[in-house]
């Protein structure tokens, strides 16, 4: 009996040990980006380091022309380089009892509130987001930041509230117009939607490249282009790639942008704002280990090819680890087969959910049999 408890004693010890040290491979952001090394979002190499994305493009012809069509690349732009806004010369919306505007012409996009006595305006200086989803606009304003009241969001082809503000309507009309964004955000936006805005621990969102480009995920790319240049120059030399990572750390590695396991719970985010964290939704997954390659971002997403929407594309990747119920198992495999399906495998295990505020549908990213209450 001693034994036999013993025994359970130490298979329960050796499951909490194993589970200890997948969550111990997950780290926050702010710990990855403090550690040595190179990491999304870390700002302290100086800016003659950077060679931009036309130096990779002389090896890498092929990944460069491909990135550049990815939302990632095309996340931050310029306000009159904007799709939507170019593709609307006038966008209006109305919340009582202020009135908004934005009319582009002769490459400028002006923003303009009212509330029928009093008027404000401001050109519109930049444009988060692609716009397949929606897009938020910033101006500037004596050297700080301001972030419009309103977005505009495709499934709409309109004009609407930005998330995570306010419905009811501000008393003032310069609150109705505009949140102030501090430093410390306006340097985290811009780290995650543009290149190289922070260098030498210095912000300067004007020196930064728009999108996310190749040295945004591979680091900066002058000590390998000068490594490469040396008699026996080895093709990894003085440069991050990703594909490389340990598992745990691959998924982390997006999630320096797209929020970590970890990066969640310190913001003890719930709900549809923890859901539209990919990262954490993955790991937070029953099948999630942190040392399987099949259970990765990058194992279903290309990150240098626009994303792939049509569900049936990944059932490849659902099968090498579930067998279908019309397929005999490989040794490769290690979960049951799926018992009502074999296609579209993603629709039923990871389905959309709709997040009001943003007018869009989002796949959660915890992978599950989704049991109907």
């Amino acid at each position: 009996m001693n034994g036999r408890v013993w025994t359970c004693t130490a298979i329960a010890a050796a499951i909490g040990s194993f589970f200890a040290a997948a969550l111990s491979a997950q780290m926050a952001t702010a710990d990855r980006v403090a550690a040595s090394g190179w990491w999304p979002t870390k700002g302290t190499a100086p800016r003659t380091e950077y060679v931009g994305a036309a130096a990779c493009a002389r090896c890498h012809t092929a990944h460069v022309t491909t990135q550049a069509t990815t939302a990632m690349a095309r996340t931050l732009t310029r306000a009159h380089e904007s799709e939507p806004l170019r593709a609307h010369a006038r966008l209006t919306f109305t919340d009582p009892p202020y009135s908004y505007d934005v009319q582009t012409a002769d490459r400028q996009s002006v923003y303009s509130v009212s509330d029928g006595r009093e008027r404000r305006s401001a050109p519109l200086t930049w444009a988060f987001g692609v716009g397949n989803v929606g897009q938020s606009f910033l101006f500037e304003r004596d050297g700080a930041f301001f972030e419009a009241r309103v977005s505009y969001f495709d499934a709409k082809r309109a004009l609407d509230l930005t998330p995570v503000r306010e419905a009811r309507p501000p008393q003032l009309i310069d609150d109705a117009m505009a949140r102030p964004v501090g430093a410390a955000e306006a340097r985290r936006c811009f780290a995650c939607h543009a290149t190289a805005p922070v260098t030498g621990g210095v912000f300067d969102a004007n020196r930064g490249t728009p999108g996310v480009t190749c040295e945004a995920c591979h680091g900066p790319g002058r000590p390998h282009v000068d490594a490469m240049r040396e008699p026996r120059a080895q093709g990894g030399a003085a440069i991050l790639n990703p594909a490389t990572l340990e598992p745990a750390d691959s998924v982390d590695f997006c999630g320096a942008c797209h929020a970590t396991f970890w990066d969640v719970k310190l913001a003890d985010e719930k709900g549809l704002a923890a859901l539209r964290s990919q990262p954490y939704r993955l790991q937070s997954s029953r099948c999630w280990s942190g040392g399987d390659r099949r259970l990765t971002c990058i194992a279903c997403h290309n990150p240098h090819r626009p994303l792939v929407r049509a569900a049936a594309t990944y059932d490849a990747r659902c099968l090498s680890c579930h067998a279908s119920k019309d397929v005999t198992p490989t040794a490769a495999q290690t979960a049951p087969a799926c018992r009502t399906a074999s296609r579209n495998c993603v629709t039923c295990h990871m389905p959309k959910y709709e997040v009001p505020e943003m007018h869009h549908a989002f796949t959660d990213h915890l992978i599950r049999i989704v049991r109907s209450r």
